[in-house]
């Protein structure tokens, strides 16, 4: 059943983007990275089972933020895609700011709601450092690779090329600077171990069947489907 689920939520994030991106163009990719930022610093709290592993939740939302800014590279250059990665930065820094806030207001006698909130934010700044280190330097690296494939082949019959290029290894960059500030020292290390290179599989998975999309992203843009800003 989570394999089930795990497919419908990549099938649903990857179609929201392009839908953002169809509909609104560059703005519509910078309304999604914020979403999928939080709602990746929220899932990944929650450990489950995965093909038989022991796994994060998180990286499909995660994911779908390297293939933003692979479709902001690719159609609308550098710029747009290193704008995008501050516009998921000050999300992150501006959530947990405000929700710190929150927790530190004191509850009336009838709520019922404090505590869950402590228990997956009180958690969060941690999380969050992890995100900050590991968001800045595998995205800005995913940006500055695919620019670095896109000279070395560009044309769209190197698309699928560059994107998985820069992607995986972002992907793996990002999986060790996060979970190692993130999660070492709080689980046991088989499952410390179990969750670093599941993480990275699924985020690989993730990255390979993104492909169909930054196609697609790229078809409707040479058509003139995207409206221009």
């Amino acid at each position: 059943m989570n394999e089930i689920l795990w497919f419908c939520m990549l099938v649903l994030d990857f179609a929201a983007l392009i839908m953002l991106y169809r509909f609104l163009g560059k703005t519509g990719v910078y309304i999604w990275i914020p979403i999928a930022t939080i709602l990746a610093n929220i899932q990944v709290l929650k450990i489950v089972q995965l093909f038989g592993f022991t796994a994060t939740l998180g990286n499909v939302a995660y994911a779908s933020l390297f293939l933003a800014t692979d479709i902001l590279s690719e159609n609308h250059g550098r710029r747009a895609a290193n704008r995008a990665v501050w516009v998921g930065f000050l999300s992150m820094l501006l959530c947990i700011a405000i929700m710190s806030l929150a927790l530190a207001f004191k509850p009336d006698d009838s709520d019922f709601i404090q505590d869950s909130l402590r228990q997956i934010f009180s958690f969060m700044p941690r999380v969050l450092c992890a995100s900050l280190c590991a968001y800045l330097l595998s995205q800005f690296y995913d940006v500055t690779s695919y620019h670095f494939w896109m000279r070395r082949r560009p044309g769209t019959r190197w698309l699928w090329l560059r994107n998985n290029l820069s992607t995986l290894s972002a992907q793996l960059l990002d999986t060790l600077v996060f979970t190692s500030i993130a999660f070492y020292g709080v689980f046991a290390w088989e499952v410390f171990v179990s969750i670093v290179w599941t993480t990275y599989a699924l985020k690989a998975l993730t990255a390979l069947l993104d492909t169909p999309c930054i196609y697609l992203a790229k078809r409707m843009f040479q058509k003139g489907l995207v409206p221009s800003d």
